[in-house]
């Protein structure tokens, strides 16, 4: 039996692409999961394909940067689950332009869906991972911040992004120094390029901004470093988030976790 038998998880930004996939991975481990997403027809769909294949599942509407909707959000989970054991925040946008370009509108919605959305989803899950579990001690859970090679290192042209992806590490860090006690631990996985719709949009962008060609931007600036010339998959991304999940004790709280093909190395 999978240690995730019985747990409840939460994925936001879970309609497609990697959180897709991790909801997908979550259950397939026995987890029931939950999808959250702006895109709720999208976020019911996902659900309904894991209910086919024998999983609980729950699609819903969830704007991570409302308080209230993600408040709701969660509690509907807890509702109709009974619990919940697992958080990963995974919602993102990317927006790239030169930092004396990046409009001030962009730049306040791109930290608003990464680091506003992991504080009020984070907040609103403790409320919950903290509850006395009937013998005196927390329930617990696991907290995954989905952040990126440039939680570490930085692209020209992502300054928002970039800027964003380091604060998810300096969240992750503080929750496990106050969640340790709770039973309470935090990651951070951190994925090279992976070839999602966010990462297509990003090609015809970054050839225009760097004049290079866009076999030029996949090659040399998306796959250049890597040690096989190989995309992060969706795959990779989500079975270690599984792993950690499904990690026994607090021994890698607080870390984060490259999972780049090289690409970037710690």
């Amino acid at each position: 039996m999978s240690s995730m038998e019985g747990k409840v998880a939460v994925v936001t930004g879970a309609a497609s692409g990697i959180g897709k996939e991790i909801a997908f991975e979550l259950a397939r481990a026995g987890a029931a999961v939950a999808i959250a997403d702006l895109n709720h027809d999208g976020a019911q769909a996902v659900a309904a394909q894991i209910e086919q294949a024998g999983g609980r599942a729950l699609g819903l509407a969830m704007d991570v940067t409302d308080e209230a909707a993600v408040n709701a959000g969660i509690e509907a989970v807890v509702q109709r689950f009974g619990g919940l054991d697992v958080l990963v925040s995974n919602a993102g946008i990317q927006i790239v332009n030169p930092i004396e370009q990046f409009a001030y509108a962009d730049w306040k919605k791109m930290l608003a869906i990464h680091l506003d959305g992991a504080f009020l989803t984070t907040k609103a899950a403790l409320l919950h991972m903290y509850r006395d579990d009937g013998s005196g001690n927390s329930r617990g859970g696991v907290v995954i911040y989905m952040g990126s090679v440039h939680s570490h290192q930085a692209s020209p042209l992502k300054s928002a992004y970039v800027t964003a992806k380091h604060g998810l590490l300096g969240l992750a860090r503080t929750l496990a120094k106050e969640g340790g006690r709770r039973g309470v631990r935090s990651h951070v996985v951190c994925p090279g390029f992976v070839r999602t719709p966010l990462v297509d949009r990003q090609i015809p962008e970054q050839a225009r901004e760097l004049g290079i060609s866009e076999d030029e931007v996949i090659g040399k600036v998306m796959l250049g470093n890597t040690v096989d010339g190989v995309f992060t998959t969706v795959e990779d991304v989500a079975r270690t988030v599984r792993f950690l999940a499904e990690f026994p004790s607090a021994a890698l709280t607080g870390q984060s976790i490259v999972v780049s093909h090289g690409w970037h190395m710690q």
